[in-house]
């Protein structure tokens, strides 16, 4: 009888290392560019209030770059989290099952916690 492996390779958990790394340089690159963006929003809409303008469109504006932002930092964190499993060697591993996450899953959502079929009956409980 074949042994069930419940946990990946050092091997396995360097190549899902890279990709990680790699999505956190993407993130803080996408984070540095949206702060961009907030601060030159802030000032136009500053100056367009100086102006004795009341520009809805600006703040609007400003408020969806703070969501994007906001959805990047927590993007970010689930990325450090990855790492921190992959340390400690729990990384890939469902938190439900204790089944291991297909590795076709992982490479597209390296910060995944949940099997695909986990994911599917907390979605659909029946």
């Amino acid at each position: 009888m074949a042994e069930i492996k419940n946990y990946y390779s050092e091997t396995e958990l360097q190549e899902f290392k890279e990709i990680i790394v790699e999505k956190i340089n993407n993130t803080k690159d996408e984070l540095n560019f949206l702060q961009e963006q907030i601060k030159k929003s802030s000032e136009d809409l500053s100056e367009s209030r100086s102006a004795g303008l009341d520009n809805g469109s600006l703040t609007m504006g400003k408020e969806n770059l703070n969501k994007m932002a906001a959805r990047l930092v927590k993007h970010h964190q689930h990325l450090e989290n990855a790492l921190i499993r992959i340390e400690n060697k729990s990384y890939g591993v469902c938190r439900v099952t204790g089944s291991l996450i297909s590795k076709a899953r992982l490479r597209v959502v390296p910060h995944a916690t949940l099997s695909v079929e986990a994911k599917n009956a907390r979605r659909n409980p029946e």
